[in-house]
């Protein structure tokens, strides 16, 4: 166990959505590591300052913009930057902790093109990142769901006692299989429909329509995944960009937007006062 005072020199990037690397901005002096694809990959994310752009111009009669709002319109992006990896590499990479080994292993493209996942043998443990949610239906902007079941095959090979999620709560083994279950039926129900030569935005619809999950919110994540696997189902190589992605699968879930939501500015002092 290192001692509270030691510093932090290697940051590990698990992939390249904004809440998992904007605060490498914070760490200068620091190692930080990630894939290689996922280097690569970071041009498609909105930097901070667009997202600080695109949530100050937000007005709460537009839907797509009021449910932005909702869920970004806490956080204050000001003051960070794009900060990109100093550190890559492909399919394996162990790193020293002071006597701990981690092992950095490649398992994307699946939630994002670049996804890791890390492993720390001596303690059982392993860090999913977004490859696997907790309490949520999933979101995966890369895919195929076919990467995300291989990813999370690859997790349980390790065979850890605790799953660290990027999202949620710890987990063990049994839950991952559960979320392999979920993950397995949404994809093989959209190929189904795909097949049956049903457009994206009614397999979409069918999926919201057919959700029974209670324990799983955020439900127009189904829109997403429906918008991912037909664009691999359709070889499609068009950059498809995140926000674009996220605001057909809002239009395709209306019910996912609040009728109403505070100013900006009042979401953002109540966030602050609680943290």
């Amino acid at each position: 166990m290192l001692p509270p005072s030691a510093a932090i020199s290697t940051v590990v990037n698990t992939h390249a959505n904004g809440d998992h690397s904007y605060g490498n901005s914070l760490f200068p002096d620091a190692e930080i590591v990630s894939t290689a694809a996922n280097l690569e990959h970071l041009c498609a994310e909105p930097a901070p300052e667009q997202m600080q752009t695109l949530l100050d111009r937000c007005q709460a009669d537009d839907p797509f913009q009021r449910y932005l709002l909702a869920h970004f319109g806490r956080y204050d992006y000001r003051g960070l930057r794009l900060t990109p990896p100093t550190r890559t590499f492909s399919e394996r990479l162990t790193l020293q902790v002071g006597s701990t080994s981690v092992e950095l292993i490649e398992v994307g493209p699946a939630h994002t093109v670049g996804d890791l996942i890390v492993h720390i043998p001596d303690s059982g443990v392993v860090c999913a990142g977004d490859v696997v949610f907790v309490g949520d239906v999933p979101v995966h902007w890369a895919g195929p769901l076919g990467g995300v079941l291989d990813a999370c095959q690859q997790i349980l090979d390790l065979a850890p006692q605790v799953v660290v999620p990027g999202h949620g709560p710890l987990i063990g083994p049994a839950e991952v299989r559960s979320y392999m279950e979920f993950v397995g039926e949404v994809r093989d129900r959209i190929h189904s429909l795909h097949a049956r030569g049903l457009p994206v935005q009614e397999t979409a619809q069918v999926l919201l329509r057919e959700h029974r999950r209670a324990d799983l919110g955020l439900t127009e994540r189904l829109a997403v995944l429906a918008i991912t696997e037909y664009r691999h189902l359709d070889q499609a190589t068009a950059p498809f960009p995140l926000v674009d992605m996220l605001s057909t699968a809002v239009r395709l879930a209306p019910g996912c937007v609040p009728t109403s939501i505070p100013e900006r500015h009042t979401l953002l002092t109540d966030f602050g006062s609680r943290t």
